[in-house]
C-alpha cells in the first residue's frame, strides 16, 4: 500500500543495508587494499586501470541483464524476490573477499565485479518498488529518505571498520590486513540482516497478468524488444535518459575512483578514509535537505545545480595538492551526492508508466551502469595514456557539461503526456 509508514521505512532501510558495500568496499577499503595488497608491484597508473576494469566488468554485466530481467519482474511480480537474490549474491561475494591472497588481483577483480553485479542488480528492483511504496506527492521525500538512511547506515558501519583498520590489535586482529578483510565480512553480514525489513514489510503491486517464470521470460524478452523500439516515441524520456547517462557517469566515477585518485597523489590512507567518513555524515542531512531545496526551486533546477557543482569538483580535483583539499572536496561531494541521485530517481518516476516500472527502471539502471563502464575506464585510460592521474579526473568535466545541457531541454509536462499516450497504446496492444 502506498505511503504506509512501515513500507516506507522498510524500503528505505534497504539503502541502509546496501550502502555498507558502497562505502566500506566500493569507495573505501577495496581501492586502498587493491592497490597495496592484491595489485602489489603495479604502478599507480596500472592500479587505476585495473580498478577501472573491475568496476567496468561488473557494470557491463548488469547493464546487459537489467532491461530483460526488469521486464520479467513486471509480469511475474518478482521484483522483491530479485532484490533479495541479487542482494545476497553481492553480500556473499563481498564476504568471500576474505579468502583472496596477496597479489591475486585477477581473482579480486572477479569477486569484486560479481559483488557489483549483486549491488547494482538489486538496486534495479529496489528502485522499481518505489512507485509501489510512495505516491507522487511523497516520492521525492521517500527517495531522499532512502539515500539519507543509506548515508548514515553505511557511514556508521564504515566508522567501525575504520576504527578496526586504525587500531587492529584492539579488535583482536594481528595487523591491518586482517582488519580490512574482516571489514568485508562485516559488510556481507550487515547487508543480509538489514535486507530483512524489505522482505517482511514491503508489498509490491501485483502484476496485471500473473505469469509463471517461464512465461515471464518469454513475455519479458518480447516486451524488451518492443520497448527498445517504442522508446523512440517517448522523446522527452529518451532525452532525460541520455542526459542522466552522461552526468551520472561522472558522479559514479568520482564515487568509485576518489580514493584511488588520492592514493595516486600520495595522500596518507588515513586521510582518504577520514575524507570518506566526512562525505557520509555530511550527505546524511544533505540528502533530505536537497529534497526540500528541490521542492523550492524545482526538481530539474536542483539537478542542474548539482551537476554544476560536480563539474567544479572535477576541476578542483585537478589542482589538489594536500589532504586538506581532499577534505574540502569531501564536504562538497557530501552536499550534492545524495541530492543528485535521489532527485534523478524520483524525477524519472514522473516520466514512466507505473505498471511497467521494473522494465523502465531496468533501462534507467542500464544506462547508469553503462555510464559506470565508460567513466572508470575513461579515467583509467586517460591516466595511463598521459601518465598523469590529474588529467584522468578532469576529463570527467565534459560529461557533466554535456549532461547538463541536455537536461535543460527536458520538458516534464510534455514527457507526462507522452508517457500517458504510450501507456494507453501498450495496454491496448495487450
Amino acid at each position: 500500500m502506498q505511503d504506509s509508514k512501515s513500507s516506507i521505512v522498510s524500503w528505505a532501510l534497504y539503502d541502509w543495508a546496501n550502502s555498507a558495500f558502497a562505502t566500506t568496499v566500493m569507495a573505501g577499503f577495496f581501492p586502498v587494499f587493491f592497490s597495496s595488497y592484491w595489485a602489489i608491484g603495479a604502478s599507480t597508473q596500472e592500479g587505476t586501470f585495473y580498478l577501472g576494469l573491475a568496476n567496468s566488468i561488473g557494470s557491463l554485466l548488469v547493464a546487459i541483464m537489467a532491461p530483460f530481467i526488469g521486464a520479467i519482474a513486471d509480469y511475474g511480480s518478482y521484483k522483491k524476490r530479485l532484490v533479495v537474490f541479487f542482494a545476497y549474491l553481492g553480500a556473499i561475494l563481498t564476504a568471500s573477499l576474505w579468502f583472496i591472497q596477496m597479489g591475486n588481483w585477477p581473482l579480486a577483480v572477479i569477486f569484486y565485479a560479481i559483488s557489483c553485479v549483486g549491488f547494482s542488480g538489486a538496486n534495479t528492483f529496489y528502485d522499481s518498488l518505489l512507485p509501489s511504496v510512495a505516491s507522487e506527492k511523497r516520492v521525492d521525500f521517500v527517495s531522499s529518505l532512502g539515500y539519507s538512511l543509506g548515508y548514515i547506515g553505511g557511514g556508521l558501519l564504515f566508522l567501525v571498520n575504520v576504527l578496526m583498520y586504525l587500531f587492529p590489535t584492539k579488535f583482536g586482529f594481528i595487523d591491518e590486513v586482517g582488519a580490512i578483510k574482516a571489514s568485508f565480512v562485516s559488510v556481507g553480514i550487515w547487508w543480509v540482516v538489514f535486507t530483512l525489513p524489505l522482505i517482511l514489510f514491503v508489498k509490491e503491486d501485483k502484476a496485471i497478468e500473473k505469469l509463471t517464470i517461464a512465461e515471464s521470460v518469454k513475455r519479458g524478452l518480447k516486451d524488451t524488444a518492443n520497448t527498445i523500439r517504442s522508446i523512440k516515441e517517448l522523446k522527452t524520456l529518451s532525452l532525460f535518459l541520455i542526459a542522466y547517462w552522461l552526468y551520472i557517469d561522472g558522479v559514479d566515477t568520482i564515487i568509485r575512483m576518489a580514493v584511488n585518485y588520492g592514493t595516486a597523489l600520495n595522500f596518507p590512507s588515513e586521510s582518504l578514509i577520514i575524507a570518506l567518513l566526512i562525505t557520509q555524515f555530511v550527505a546524511f542531512p544533505s540528502a533530505l535537505a536537497y529534497s526540500w531545496f528541490g521542492t523550492k526551486i524545482g526538481i530539474k533546477k536542483a539537478l542542474l545545480v548539482a551537476i554544476g557543482a560536480y563539474a567544479m569538483i572535477a576541476i578542483l580535483g585537478f589542482f589538489m595538492s594536500k589532504p586538506s583539499h581532499f577534505y574540502t572536496l569531501a564536504i562538497i561531494i557530501g552536499l550534492f551526492q545524495g541530492g543528485i541521485q535521489a532527485l534523478s530517481r524520483s524525477y524519472y518516476t514522473r516520466l514512466i508508466p507505473k505498471e511497467m516500472s521494473a522494465q523502465f527502471f531496468g533501462f534507467f539502471n542500464m544506462l547508469g551502469k553503462f555510464a559506470a563502464i565508460i567513466g572508470p575506464l575513461l579515467m583509467g585510460v586517460v591516466t595511463l595514456a598521459t601518465g598523469n592521474n590529474r588529467f584522468g579526473i578532469v576529463s570527467l568535466v565534459v560529461l557533466f557539461v554535456a549532461g547538463g545541457l541536455l537536461l535543460l531541454r527536458v520538458d516534464e509536462e510534455k514527457g507526462k503526456q507522452e508517457n500517458i499516450a504510450f501507456g494507453e497504446k501498450h495496454r491496448l496492444q495487450k
